[in-house]
């Protein structure tokens, strides 16, 4: 199944009642979910494409942007200019790279990569966010004692969303 087949599919199932559909080809395997899917499920809404911004660079310390509009204008900060972003209270945020969904921990029988009140340092494994049914390992970038775990478990986060709050100072 080529790329525009498959987006045919997607707008035959967006227009249709289907809430999930899966199709299997010897090797090849898709299965696409509408929103009536997550609805039925009790998921809370949210919008599921992914627009980063003109100047998107993976790198943990060039994707913070201070406008989170993904047509915005302005340029990205550069590399020497570029930090986490601090709250108003002093404290810093760890956010979601991309758009899947939140876990925190590595499988539902192991504890949580972190706790309110633990202390995480540069390169720790700090959750997962599953996309596209793939597990992606989240870094975090700063260093400091965890205040506040702003998503709940297995929740749905958008690129850019505020996961941690971090107190750099203690």
């Amino acid at each position: 199944m080529n790329f525009k087949e498959i987006q045919e599919l997607i707008r035959i199932i967006d227009r249709s009642k289907l809430a999930e559909f899966k199709l299997k080809e010897g090797e090849f395997e898709i299965t696409i979910r509408s929103q009536k899917y997550y609805e039925n499920k009790g998921v809370p809404s949210y919008a599921p494409a992914y627009n980063p911004p003109p100047s998107y660079n993976p790198s943990p310390t060039q994707n913070q942007q201070t406008d989170p509009s993904p047509m915005s204008s302005k340029p990205a900060p550069s590399a020497e200019s570029a930090a986490p972003p601090v709250v108003a209270s002093g404290l810093l945020e760890i956010k979601s790279p991309m758009v899947g969904t939140f876990y925190r921990s590595p499988s539902p029988d192991k504890p949580p990569y972190l706790q309110v009140g633990d202390t995480v340092n540069q390169g720790s494994v700090v959750c997962i966010i599953e996309a596209m049914k793939l597990f992606n390992e989240i870094e975090s970038d700063i260093k400091g004692k965890v205040v506040k775990i702003v998503v709940d478990d297995a929740s749905p986060v958008e690129y850019d969303q505020v996961l941690f709050l971090v107190d750099p100072n203690a």
